[in-house]
């Protein structure tokens, strides 16, 4: 009888982790972005795959106050870009006197590539041409306005160089269309639906940049990463065009359980094909992807996976 009872208290501590972490809260950004709907697909594929875990996507502002969420416990799961997530984990920038140093990475799931859009017609082919024109920047303080900004000042434009319009990417769009400026940027997942939908009214040209542009970028910023928006994305565009992007990462508290975490990291690599059905910019959710930007160390539950298939992680990337 007491073997019994002790078999019973044994298997209940075996699956206790799993069963404190039933209710899962997922850290996401506002409804009209990427984040929430992804967020959301991966809540589902971890109601339908990990026993013992129920997961739901909240509705949140995104980057910074996601990181508070993770670090205080709100929040078991968070999307961030890759410069907020290292900035919380080194005490930099936004958190600066205010390290947030329990956060860890599961993986890096797609990156926001900075996409300069301007009409086929328009004389604007590269960074330099800009000078003079009438730009879209991005809305006020976002992350497209803070991304634009750190690559045009790295290559020695300023925005006394030309007239800032700081616009939100449906604005920017319209104003592309109606002539009322010559360019713009996003900083998001591809493809985005403003400039699909653009695309269908106007011919439109996607402005590429040069090696020596990318590597001033990461110069100044050290989490932009070189990116390919690869041809046919948006109508019109029939080659490749090379830019810069900002990976968005999936970070955890290093408290979440090991197990959990090394099937949560499992399951989004091995069920891929979900994500992708719910928004295609987990098309670039790949291991190889992960490992080449996710910019601070990931949990252990994640490295064992990592570790499992055989890829090597960074020094960085480890705790």
């Amino acid at each position: 009888m007491n073997a019994m009872k002790y078999a019973i208290a044994a298997s209940l501590l075996a699956t206790a982790p799993l069963a404190a972490a039933q209710q899962l809260s997922i850290a996401t950004g506002g409804t009209g972005g990427v984040y929430y709907p992804l967020g959301g697909g991966l809540a589902e594929m971890i109601n339908k795959h990990i026993e013992g875990a129920s997961a739901v996507a909240e509705v949140t502002g995104a980057s910074v106050e996601n990181m508070g969420l993770v670090w205080r416990g709100d929040s078991d799961l968070a999307l961030a870009l890759a410069d907020t997530v290292y900035q919380a984990y080194n005490g930099t920038g936004d958190f600066e006197g205010r390290q947030l140093d329990n956060i860890r990475a599961l993986a890096s799931v797609y990156p926001n590539a900075v996409q300069l859009v301007t009409l086929a017609d328009s004389d604007v082919h590269t960074l330099e041409d800009l000078r003079g024109k009438r730009v879209s920047v991005g809305a006020p303080g976002s992350g497209t306005e803070l991304n634009a900004r750190a690559l045009l000042e790295a290559n020695g434009i300023t925005y006394d160089d030309f007239t800032p319009q700081r616009l939100n990417f449906n604005e920017t769009a319209d104003a592309i269309r109606d002539g009322d400026i010559d360019a713009g940027f996003w900083s998001v997942g591809p493809p985005t639906s403003s400039i699909l939908n653009l695309a269908t009214t106007r011919d439109i040209r996607l402005v590429g940049l040069s090696e020596e542009e990318v590597a001033n970028a990461r110069e100044v910023e050290p989490v932009f990463a070189p990116y390919d928006l690869r041809a046919g994305m948006y109508d019109g565009m029939d080659e490749a065009v090379h830019t810069i992007s900002i990976p968005n990462v999936l970070a955890v508290s290093s408290e979440m359980d090991e197990e959990l975490a090394y099937q949560i990291t499992k399951l989004i690599f091995e069920n891929t094909d979900e994500l992708i059905a719910v928004h295609p910019a987990a098309n670039d959710t790949t291991v190889e992807f992960s490992i080449d930007s996710t910019p601070i160390p990931f949990h252990a539950g994640a490295l064992r996976y990592y570790e499992e298939i055989g890829v090597e992680v960074q020094d960085h990337q480890r705790p």
